[in-house]
């Protein structure tokens, strides 16, 4: 069992984009529900030459290039992480619709 990484973050740096914390944090939520779902898309294409129609224990078991592929997906960073990063970074787009220097 691998232990937690632990990181502390500057919450002054995560407001500093949007000015407002709670702003950001929804922002690199976001961001990570779309990094989420491409993995999970890409695993699943990936795992879907291995579903077969029957249910056979043994195949299961033997199989581990399926097993490799999984693994790797497993050690790959978190989307949270990922979007924090990106988000710390400057690289995520958004905007405010509230802002009203956005009206045309």
């Amino acid at each position: 069992m691998s232990r937690a990484e632990i990181i502390t973050r500057d919450v002054d740096k995560i407001a500093n984009q949007t000015g407002n914390v709670y702003k950001s944090i929804n922002i690199i939520a976001k961001r990570a529900r779309q990094i989420s779902t491409e993995v999970k898309e890409e695993l699943n294409s990936k795992l879907v030459e291995f579903a077969s129609s029957v249910d056979n224990l043994e195949e299961v078991f033997e199989n581990r290039e399926q097993i490799e592929i999984s693994r790797f997906y497993e050690r790959q960073p978190k989307p949270s992480k990922i979007a924090l990063e990106e988000f710390l970074e400057g690289n995520v787009y958004w905007r405010d619709p509230e802002d009203p220097q956005l009206e045309i």
